[in-house]
């Protein structure tokens, strides 16, 4: 299944209910930069939705950041849960965010669970997993 082709007036894939236009493309443009880890996160999954790996190569932290990104467009991701945030706000150097996110591969329905640690230098990038 290829990856969504999303528009400034679709639904946002991340969960917020704001459009693409209004949420995360201005992100994915380079419009503006997350004000907080919640909003990177949100941003990041909806990247993997689009299969932007240009975004979410950018938005990685150099220090953890492979050096290429292969997505699977067999793996249809469908919602994004996000269960807790520690710090991660407009003032703080890090954050995290335990989210889980589900998706469908090969009509399986599968889910992912994490959490997510980010630093701020001084935009909001993702750094690893706990």
């Amino acid at each position: 299944m290829p990856f969504a082709n999303l528009g400034a007036d679709d639904r946002c894939p991340c969960g917020t209910g704001l459009t693409f236009g209004e949420c995360c493309g201005p992100l994915h443009a380079g419009d503006r930069s997350a004000p907080t880890a919640l909003a990177l996160m949100r941003s990041r999954f909806t990247a993997f939705v689009a299969g932007n790996t240009g975004y979410l190569l950018a938005s990685w932290h150099p220090s953890t950041r492979p050096a290429a990104l292969d997505l699977d467009e067999d793996v249809r991701w469908l919602r994004l849960d996000i269960l807790d945030t520690l710090a991660g706000g407009p003032f703080d150097r890090e954050g995290i965010v335990e989210f889980e996110a589900f998706s469908r591969v090969d009509g399986e329905r599968r889910s992912q669970r994490e959490r997510s640690r980010f630093r701020r230098e001084p935009t909001w990038l993702y750094v690893d997993a706990v």
